[in-house]
């Protein structure tokens, strides 16, 4: 197949999948949040542009009328594709690889191993981002002192991370998936944190075969350097308030 040939074939399985549709999906987003840095990663592998509108919610713009008509939670990322309004990233995560992917391979079909993807996102989002959030935002948001049981609950999370990576390559399927970029970004993180990794073998050497596999897609810049962004943040409050 020559490029020409390739380009018309693309176009044609664009218009099939997408109903003749061509307009370009919206993200409200704000950059270096966790959250927003899996859906601009998911993008740039499915090579999707999205119109980006920066949300400043430490300035809360998310309060304004229009955003809060639009998604009553006022959070981000925030999706409009055609209609369709979609917040919290794992549902905009699944709903892109169904819309806009060329196969099922970042969110797969066949039901034992989408299963599997469904619970290593509900982890990630119940269990993992959250404590987390718990245990670094409040101190880097309000300069609240450092709680000592949530850092052990936050331990304790990543130490499930660790056993359900052993003898696996990836967290869900014998391929990188949705379940690898989410849980990467949670990862990286806690790694831009300076949270102590070393200690969990399974999750070191899960973390850098992820960074190896998604370098092509702009890893340093989408998400590596935010995530340092968040972590000189946390630091200066911690500066500011003498934690330790």
């Amino acid at each position: 197949m020559n490029r020409t040939e390739q380009i018309v074939t693309e176009f044609v399985y664009f218009l099939i999948v997408r109903g003749g549709k061509m307009s370009t999906p919206v993200l409200y987003y704000l950059p270096p949040s966790p959250p927003c840095r899996s859906i601009l990663l998911l993008a740039k592998m499915l090579d999707l542009n999205f119109e980006l509108k920066i949300v400043n919610i430490l300035e809360g713009e998310q309060l304004k009328p229009e955003f809060v008509a639009m998604n009553p939670q006022h959070c981000v990322p925030t999706m409009n594709d055609e209609g369709l309004v979609l917040w919290e990233s794992r549902a905009i995560l699944s709903y892109l690889v169904a819309a806009y992917a060329k196969t099922d391979e970042l969110y797969p079909t066949d039901i034992r191993v989408r299963a599997l993807v469904d619970q290593r996102l509900h982890f990630d989002l119940g269990t993992l981002y959250q404590r987390l959030t718990d245990f670094y935002f409040p101190t880097m948001f309000i300069g609240a002192p450092l709680d000592e049981g949530k850092r052990a609950k936050l331990t304790e999370a990543v130490g499930w991370l660790n056993s359900i990576l052993e003898g696996r390559e990836f967290a869900a399927a014998d391929h990188f998936t949705i379940a690898d970029l989410t849980l990467l970004v949670t990862v990286s993180q806690l790694e831009a944190f300076e949270f102590e990794l070393k200690t969990y073998k399974h999750v070191k050497q899960w973390l850098e075969r992820c960074k190896q596999y998604m370098a092509p897609y702009d890893y340093e810049e989408l998400n590596a350097s935010k995530a340092a962004m968040l972590a000189d943040m946390f630091k200066a409050k911690m500066n500011q308030t003498g934690g330790t």
